[in-house]
């Protein structure tokens, strides 16, 4: 992606203050480097400065600068969001946390760790891994995105299906305020439900309440067995009748992803895989625990009737390719040109029509969409690729995205599941949310973040 430097302009003389900052950068280069995120939206103009802080007192330094000066602050970790939540323009400061990126302390026995924010999720997972624990929370860029960039979202991922999603796994929040004061959420023990849950507050909120220093996370045992299923279906509405049958069926997997059949032939250019040949839709199921095989055996038999071909994986390696195969989804489309990654949820037994309602809307709008879900909680993620040059916030492939929204609540859902608001979706925030709601984050909001400085004009 190219950003228009010379669109940047001429800093703003307030920004000038952060001059006193000793880690701050005016660098052009540097200011480019954070400008975006994964999300393909391309900000018209650079920010004005960067503080690529690497402790809690860079943080808050810069906090209190923006503070005085009415500077607006846009949080960042890693840069690998969906939603454009961490894009930023002139006249606006970015705080990099990604230098801050280590792991503190682990405690086997009490199965916590605590981290600061710009540690990668599957650094977690690794350190836990030597202690026989794992962090559930398991997006599919687990090897590239933050702890922090997973608060500010609520992240989710493959294991959420069991595990449930960011907020269930974390205990406890250090957050730097808009004014440079530092606040301790949650606890360290499992359960405490002494005053109000500001921990929940801050979790999912986008940056936009404060900058998550540190968080203490919870891990878990690694699961003593594990059985992996693959599924093949004629099309997608066949396998979004199957992962809703699993549920019907009460039977909770520990992975159960979709992906259709467009995307398995982009997975297969991209890999060298035969995944397309095999069918139009892909079910991934994985079970774990001392009952995984039994668990295994009735997902088999529950989605027999819907499937053209049903085979258990034969080891930890095979397993491993069809868990990648997942995972090389969005990597395999960005090959294929710009990619908007859509994020609506719906219940559960409505996955099928949400895949034909897809399917129409790519066919009014001319659009191309790809879709993958994390089945077993009703997240879709269609994806809209257009051209290098084509733009994703205008034309046929906003008119899609709107569209699909929409699709998302006539079915009882949501615009977006675990990828957050961002930039990119606010124009139909309120349609879900109504003015209550939504006057009342905003007084929260307002409570918090007084002079609006935290992330401005995201989420809500």
């Amino acid at each position: 992606m190219t950003l228009n430097i010379e669109a940047s302009g001429p800093m703003q003389t307030d920004t000038g203050a952060f001059a006193a900052h000793p880690r701050a950068t005016f660098d052009t280069a540097a200011r480019a480097a954070v400008a975006t995120d994964r999300s393909g939206y391309e900000p018209p103009t650079l920010p004005d400065a960067v503080v690529q802080a690497e402790s809690v007192e860079d943080v808050v330094q810069a906090l209190r600068l923006a503070h005085e000066h009415r500077l607006p602050v846009v949080p960042r970790g890693a840069g690998t969001g969906l939603a454009g939540g961490s894009s930023a323009r002139a006249g606006e400061i970015v705080v990099d946390v990604s230098r801050m990126n280590r792991i503190l302390s682990i405690d086997p026995v009490e199965m916590i760790a605590v981290v600061q924010p710009g540690v990668l999720n599957a650094e977690v997972n690794a350190a836990a891994a030597e202690h026989g624990l794992f962090y559930a929370p398991d997006p599919a860029s687990t090897a590239i995105c933050s702890i922090g960039g997973n608060i500010a979202t609520n992240a989710g991922g493959m294991w959420c299906a069991k595990y449930g999603v960011t907020r269930e796994s974390v205990l406890g929040l250090t957050v730097v305020l808009a004014d440079g004061r530092v606040l301790h959420t949650g606890r360290f023990t499992i359960k405490g439900v002494t005053g109000y849950d500001l921990n929940a507050l801050f979790i999912g909120s986008e940056g936009t309440l404060g900058v998550v220093v540190e968080a203490t996370l919870r891990l878990r045992p690694r699961p003593v067995r594990t059985e992996t299923l693959a599924a093949y279906f004629p099309d997608v509405e066949a396998a979004g009748r199957a992962a809703s049958a699993i549920t019907a069926a009460r039977i909770q997997p520990s992975i159960l992803e979709l992906m259709d059949g467009p995307t398995l032939g982009a997975v297969d250019l991209a890999e060298g895989t035969r995944h397309r040949e095999l069918g139009g839709a892909f079910l991934l199921a994985q079970t774990d625990g001392f009952g995984a095989h039994l668990e295994l055996d009735e997902i088999a038999s529950v989605i027999g009737p819907y499937a053209s071909t049903v085979h258990r994986a034969g080891g930890a390696e095979e397993a491993a390719a069809l868990v990648k195969a997942r995972r090389d989804a969005i990597p395999a489309l960005e090959k294929l040109g710009r990619v908007s990654i859509g994020d609506i949820a719906v219940p559960r037994n409505r996955l099928a029509e949400a895949f034909a309602g897809l399917d129409q809307i790519a066919a009014r709008t001319g659009t191309r969409i790809f879709s993958v879900a994390h089945a077993a909680d009703g997240n879709l993620h269609p994806m809209i690729v257009v051209g290098p040059e084509e733009s994703i916030t205008s034309g046929p492939a906003k008119e899609a995205l709107g569209e699909m929204f929409r699709l998302a609540r006539r079915l009882g859902g949501t615009l977006t599941g675990e990828h957050g608001v961002g930039l990119l979706k606010r124009e139909w925030v309120g349609e879900e949310l109504g003015e209550t709601s939504r006057s009342l984050q905003q007084a929260i909001k307002s409570t918090l973040d007084p002079s609006g400085i935290l992330n401005p004009g995201k989420a809500i």
